[in-house]
């Protein structure tokens, strides 16, 4: 019966040494990507690496990609072939950008804007004041002086009709 204490202070100390999983609202932009190529391709070519590699290229030439999307390209061409591996062996779109944010953790990085067309003032409440910001960014607007929160929320409402088109 003593060892169980020791063994349940083991477990818990090795799953405090293990780092927090990428979840998939941390990638959304890669999975987007990910997907769209997966979507693009053949089922049969899925498993060739050279045309998971060519399919990524095809994706990433496309003119009608966002601003997100193609900074995920960006980030994915010089790595081609390590995201075709896992890629190609049929990895669910969030294990793939999990693997690659390993190696360059600014794939993740990258998200979708915050949609505030529907946000009512309790909504921006709960939003962080890195939120707020991001939205004003969006917006192309800088908050001068703002220190408090409640200063941010009330100049993402003062400048509403600076909604940015997507």
């Amino acid at each position: 019966m003593k060892y169980s204490g020791l063994f349940l202070a083991a477990v818990a100390a090795v799953f405090a040494s293990v780092p927090a999983a990428v979840e998939a609202k941390d990638c959304e932009v890669c999975i987007k990507v990910i997907q769209d190529i997966r979507d693009s391709m053949d089922k049969a070519d899925i498993k060739k690496k050279p045309k998971v590699e060519a399919a990524m290229g095809d994706y990433c030439a496309r003119s009608d990609l966002g601003p997100r999307e193609k900074k995920v390209c960006y980030y994915i061409d010089p790595i081609k072939r390590d995201v075709a591996q896992p890629f190609s062996t049929g990895m669910p779109p969030d294990r793939v950008c999990k693997r690659i944010n390993q190696s360059n953790p600014e794939i993740c990085g990258v998200k979708f804007p915050i949609k505030t067309e529907k946000l009512e003032p309790k909504d921006l409440s709960k939003l962080r004041v890195k939120q707020l910001k991001s939205i004003l960014a969006d917006r192309g607007v800088e908050c001068k002086g703002c220190i408090e929160k409640e200063e941010f929320i009330k100049k993402v409402q003062e400048t509403e009709h600076l909604e940015p088109e997507l």
